[in-house]
């Protein structure tokens, strides 16, 4: 937090989206900068401040989650602001390329930097002197890397190439030349699918990222470039353009989402809701809970991890209807991180959770498991096949000898692959992303499988053989 007695900044950060939004204010003025889906904390912070919210700043479309930016306006009456080129269907401003708007005693200044999408713009702030210091630079620029040029509604002719072109133009015509003392703020960190190589830390001086980041390299070419930005980019979610499209043309109100989303079920109504409309019983617990009892069919995605990520990436479509499982008190939470990545189809919660399901006498079912030392045993007597499903670079740095790589977000793709009648066995790194994958594969029949407890982590504890680690390049997933 940046705060004197002209000019407060505030960055936002929501870990399980790797997504910074930012609160500046000045002189009884605030701005928002990709405001999250949920705004009263927003308006909370403004009411606590007395200030009013005079602006929303949009730095472009986002894919990755779905912006507050429509229902803020319409709660503060501030102007939804974009960058050149932005066509969206609701009323906003778009602005010119170096058009100033004034906050209070402070300035932003417009900064059209396409190449990650065409109306990508960063905002140059200006202090009450005039003097320039900071930038938000939303998908333009990360720290350690920068966004990637595969993700925007473009003319079928213009490739992920000539968009990385424009990037490296923006990045030198429009950020570079401006004084290393200038601070970054951008709109993602280290886990985001914009980019493929962040950094952990979510602000940083210009004049660092001059040093350090591969793609503000002085001495770099556009060629190379373009060469390096576009190098093993994995493909986008299938979410990613449906969060577009909301994020262009709007959305439905957060607060009936919300009524909806959580309206409680009896487990004889939720056994009916689930049978008639073809919702996905979704199951936000812990794993170690999901792994000893579950709803038949049900699907695991815990808000313990990178929760809103992996339902997008593995439910995929947005308008598809939700039923939910969760830990006691979390159904609010639940349906508000759904609809942060556009799942707004959520009809319901079983009410008193899976507790009640069971004291209902409802069929329920479970997940074998192993520990590490087990599958130890079993591979020492040559009866363990076993799959890791982390992602391909994790597997690449290093992994069980013999074991077959099918990452999770990829499974479907692998399922011919998997014993149909021997037992099999599978890990993440940890335990959660197994637990989702032995769910998804279970939903659709496959039960000769058995979970290793404490993933990876827990089989390196053992005495098994593993492949020579090699140090793990970026990814973009």
């Amino acid at each position: 937090m940046v705060k004197d007695d002209d000019m407060n900044i505030e960055q936002i950060y929501t870990g399980c989206l790797a997504q910074g939004a930012y609160y500046i204010q000045s002189k009884g003025e605030a701005a928002i900068i990709d405001p999250l889906r949920e705004i009263e904390p927003y308006l909370r912070r403004a009411r606590e401040d007395g200030v009013t919210i005079k602006y929303i700043f949009e730095t472009h479309f986002h894919a990755d989650f779905v912006s507050g930016h429509v229902t803020l306006s319409k709660a503060t009456g501030a102007p939804i602001i974009y960058g050149p080129n932005a066509n969206p269907s609701f009323d906003a401003t778009i602005a010119k390329d170096a058009e100033e708007f004034k906050l209070g005693d402070i300035t932003f200044k417009v900064l059209h930097t396409p190449g990650h999408t065409l109306e990508s713009t960063t905002y140059l702030l200006k202090d009450e002197k005039g003097t320039d210091y900071a930038i938000f630079s939303g998908d333009t620029l990360f720290l350690g890397d920068v966004g990637r040029p595969d993700l925007a509604q473009k003319a079928a002719d213009m490739t992920k190439e000539d968009l990385a072109g424009m990037l490296f133009d923006s990045l030198r015509n429009k950020i570079m030349p401006l004084s290393d003392d200038i601070i970054v703020y951008p709109a993602h960190g280290a886990g985001s699918a914009c980019g493929k190589n962040m950094m952990k830390e979510t602000v940083d001086t210009l004049g660092n990222q001059k040093k350090m980041n591969y793609a503000l390299r002085s001495d770099m070419s556009r060629q190379e470039f373009i060469e390096e930005v576009t190098e093993g980019l994995l493909p986008p979610p299938k979410y990613f353009p449906l969060n577009v499209k909301m994020n262009k043309e709007g959305y439905e109100d957060i607060a009936d989402v919300l009524k909806r989303g959580t309206t409680a079920l009896a487990p004889d109504a939720f056994e009916v809701a689930a049978n008639d409309t073809g919702a996905i019983v979704l199951d936000v617990r812990h794993q170690d809970d999901f792994v000893k009892g579950h709803v038949p069919r049900s699907i695991f995605i815990g808000l313990n991890g990178d929760f809103a990520p992996w339902v997008g990436a593995l439910i995929a479509d947005v308008q598809q209807p939700i039923l939910l499982i969760t830990p006691i008190g979390k159904e609010k939470e639940t349906v508000t991180r759904l609809s942060r990545v556009g799942f707004d189809n959520t009809m319901g919660y079983l009410k008193g959770g899976f507790e009640a399901w069971k004291n209902a006498a409802k069929d329920i079912d479970t997940i074998a498991s192993a520990s590490a030392e087990e599958i130890e045993q079993l591979a020492v007597n040559q009866q363990a096949a076993i799959f890791d499903v982390r992602k391909e670079s994790e597997y690449s740095a290093e992994h069980l000898e013999g074991a077959e790589n099918t990452p999770l977000d990829v499974l479907n793709e692998h399922l011919a692959t998997l014993p149909d009648k021997n037992t099999f066995y599978v890990h993440c790194a940890g335990g959660y992303r197994s637990v989702i994958a032995a769910s998804i594969l279970k939903s659709r029949g496959i039960h000769n499988l058995v979970d290793i407890k404490g993933g990876f982590a827990a089989l390196k504890n053992t005495g098994l053989k593993f492949t020579d680690y090699v140090c793990p390049s970026g990814d973009s997933a």
